[in-house]
């Protein structure tokens, strides 16, 4: 039996206060990992204070002091990782690009994409180096569409998208993918139904989705579909934006497996029907 803390898989949660974050944490502990997490404000993360198997470290990703005392904190751990998620996020400001505050529409990219990577690039040091280890991004609104309104969230989403191909390219030592959750009840709607001028057309949408009886994507299906792409290996998920409501994952998900593996080109950031010599970048 394993007693030492160390062998365990150990599962490093960016952003375990917010709420996908953390019932990706309480699933992970059930399981048997050891979980290390951020937080920005502790009443975020009581439920998981005193937790068996679980340290958290305080970390606004904002500050590039924050995350380096973080990384320092965590460092003293000597507890490797194998797997990274990054479930920060913001979706403010929202409204109109030249209505925004610039200043507020900057820090919505560091936030989004920017100190996430910042945070990747600094913790792939202490990775399990012996194995190929598996870091998750999550995706947002506007991958096929505009996401009007919210241009500083969907441009950063999008960044995040390009560097998983480009991580997945470059390491292949690290199986890199996105997740799009679809809708989930979570805080972050919070940040709309507050911006009712702004959030257009989205804040009538967003309020009769919380007022309705649809429970929206189920944080089990969130869990199941990333430790599918984990299990599936790079091969399959790696550079990959994969949909945790619209892609055929579930049940195996062997068909949609040999798709991906045939098809280097899909489920990344491509240009549309861009001519006909070029049908596999659709």
């Amino acid at each position: 039996m394993i007693k030492n803390k160390t062998d365990r898989k150990n599962v490093f949660i960016l952003g375990i206060s917010s709420d996908i974050g953390r019932a990706l944490a309480e699933r992970y502990l059930r399981d048997g990992y050891v979980v290390t997490g951020t937080y920005r404000h502790k009443d975020s993360v009581k439920t998981l204070l005193g937790v068996r198997d679980i340290s958290l470290f305080n970390c606004d990703v904002k500050s590039k002091s924050s995350i380096r005392e973080c990384l320092r904190k965590y460092k003293r751990l000597s507890r490797p990782w194998d797997i990274f998620i990054s479930g920060v996020g913001s979706m403010e400001p929202i409204g109109r690009f030249f209505e925004c505050d610039f200043n507020k529409w900057e820090e919505s990219i560091v936030v989004n994409s920017i100190s996430q990577l910042r945070f990747l690039h600094e913790i792939y040091h202490f990775r399990r180096r012996e194995k190929i280890c598996n870091v998750v991004f999550f995706a947002g609104g506007g991958t096929n569409n505009p996401f009007t309104n919210y241009s500083a969230y969907c441009a950063a989403k999008i960044l995040l998208i390009k560097s998983c191909e480009l991580l997945d390219d470059e390491n292949k030592d690290l199986n890199v993918f996105i997740i799009g959750p679809g809708w989930v009840r979570t805080k972050i709607h919070a940040q709309t139904l507050k911006s009712r001028l702004g959030a257009g057309t989205n804040y009538e949408r967003t309020r009769e989705f919380l007022k309705s009886g649809d429970p929206g994507t189920d944080y089990q299906d969130i869990y199941d579909c990333i430790n599918w792409g984990i299990r599936q290996g790079g091969e399959v998920s790696g550079g990959r934006n994969i949909s945790v409501v619209h892609d055929p994952w579930r049940d195996g998900g062997m068909s949609l497996a040999r798709k991906l593996r045939a098809d280097t080109h899909k489920f990344k950031l491509r240009r549309f029907k861009n001519s006909d010599k070029q049908k596999g970048l659709q």
